[in-house]
C-alpha cells in the first residue's frame, strides 16, 4: 500500500512539474524568395517564413493549434514521436485524420514525457511541407547528468526549397518518366535560411557544443563535416546512445543526429562546416547536385579559413 501511494504521489509531483506549452499557428499562403532566386506562393504560419522553432521540455504537454486559411485541407504530423495512444494526434492525412478542413481549426495535443530530443513537425497533406509548412521540434531534456555533457545547443535545420509551388512539379511528374532529372533542382536553405548567405556560428575555445542536425528535405540527401573537429554522435532521431567518433553525418530525408562538438583551444584559426546536398537517383549536373556550402564557424573575427585537404567519401567515417 505504501509503495502504490509513493507511486501515485510521484506522478503527482510530475504532473505539477509539466507546463502546457501551447502554440497557435495560422496556416496561410505567403509570396516569398526564401532563396534568392525565385519568389512564389508557399505556405507559413502567422504570415512568416521560416516558421519559429518549437522548444519544451520532456514532460511537457505541447498544444499546437492549427488554423486553416488554404483553399485546401491541413494535417501536422510530428516527426518521430511514437503517438502511443494518441494515433489521432499523428496528423498522417487521410490515414490518422482527414485533415482539417479549409476555415477550420484543431489543436494537436502532444504529450513528451516519454522521449526527449530532436525532431521536427510538418504537413502531411499533399505538398505542404515542402512548401514551407515545416519546423523544428525540440525536446528538451530533463536529465542533468545529458546536460552536463554540453555547454551550448545549436541547431542546424536542412530544407531542400524549390522554384515554384510543389504542386506544378507533381503535375508535370504525372506526364515524365520517373527515371532521371526532374524539371529543377532545388536550392538548399539551413536555418530557414539561402545556403549562401549564412551567419556564422560561434566557437569560444574550449566549450562543448551539440550540434542538432535536422534533415527537414522531403526528397534530397544531406552530409555534413566539420574538418579540424571530431563529432561525438550521442542522440540519432530521438535515440540516445553511448557516444560515438565519427568524421561526418549522412542524413536521409526526415533523419536527425545531435553531436557534441569540443572547440579548438587555440584562436589561430576559423573553419568551415561543409554542408553537401545530393542525390543518387538523379542526374549529376554541375553546380546543382551536388551542391557545396559552407557555414563558417569562428572562433575570431580576423582569423584565416583553416584549409584541408579533399578526401573521398569512401575514407570518412560517417
Amino acid at each position: 500500500m505504501l509503495a502504490y501511494t509513493l507511486l501515485i504521489l510521484l506522478a503527482g509531483g510530475l504532473q505539477v512539474l509539466a507546463a502546457r506549452v501551447k502554440v497557435t499557428w495560422d496556416v496561410g499562403y505567403l509570396n516569398i524568395s526564401r532563396d534568392g532566386s525565385t519568389t512564389w506562393r508557399a505556405i507559413g504560419a502567422n504570415g512568416q517564413l521560416p516558421i519559429p522553432p518549437v522548444y519544451v521540455t520532456q514532460g511537457d504537454i505541447l498544444e499546437l493549434t492549427a488554423i486553416n486559411h488554404l483553399d485546401k485541407p491541413v494535417s501536422l504530423h510530428a516527426h518521430g514521436l511514437f503517438q502511443r495512444n494518441s494515433a489521432y494526434y499523428d496528423g498522417a492525412g487521410f490515414t490518422t485524420e482527414c485533415g482539417i478542413p479549409p476555415g477550420s481549426q484543431f489543436t494537436y495535443i502532444i504529450e513528451t514525457r516519454d522521449q526527449s530530443g530532436t525532431y521536427w513537425v510538418h504537413s502531411h497533406y499533399g505538398t505542404e511541407g515542402i512548401d514551407g509548412l515545416r519546423t523544428a521540434l525540440v525536446i528538451l531534456d530533463q536529465d542533468a547528468s545529458l546536460l552536463d555533457e554540453y555547454d551550448e545547443d545549436v541547431l542546424l535545420a536542412l530544407e531542400d526549397w524549390g522554384q515554384e509551388p510543389n504542386d506544378n512539379l507533381l503535375e508535370r511528374l504525372k506526364t515524365l518518366s520517373l527515371v532521371g532529372m526532374p524539371p529543377n533542382h532545388p536550392s538548399v536553405l539551413i536555418n530557414g535560411i539561402n545556403a549562401n548567405i549564412l551567419q556564422p556560428i560561434r566557437f569560444t575555445p574550449g566549450r562543448r557544443y551539440r550540434l542538432r542536425v535536422i534533415s527537414m528535405s522531403f526528397t534530397y540527401w544531406f552530409k555534413v563535416r566539420l574538418p579540424g573537429h571530431t563529432m561525438q554522435v550521442i542522440e540519432a532521431d530521438g535515440i540516445y546512445s553511448q557516444p560515438s567518433a565519427a568524421d561526418g553525418l549522412d542524413l536521409g530525408p526526415g533523419q536527425r543526429y545531435s553531436v557534441i562538438i569540443t572547440a579548438q583551444e587555440l584562436l589561430e584559426f576559423n573553419y568551415a562546416l561543409n554542408v553537401t546536398f545530393y542525390s543518387n537517383f538523379i542526374a549529376r549536373m554541375q553546380g546543382l547536385t551536388p551542391r557545396y556550402h559552407q557555414v563558417p564557424i569562428v572562433y575570431r573575427d580576423d582569423a584565416p579559413i583553416k584549409t584541408f585537404p579533399m578526401i573521398e567519401d569512401h575514407e570518412v567515417k560517417w
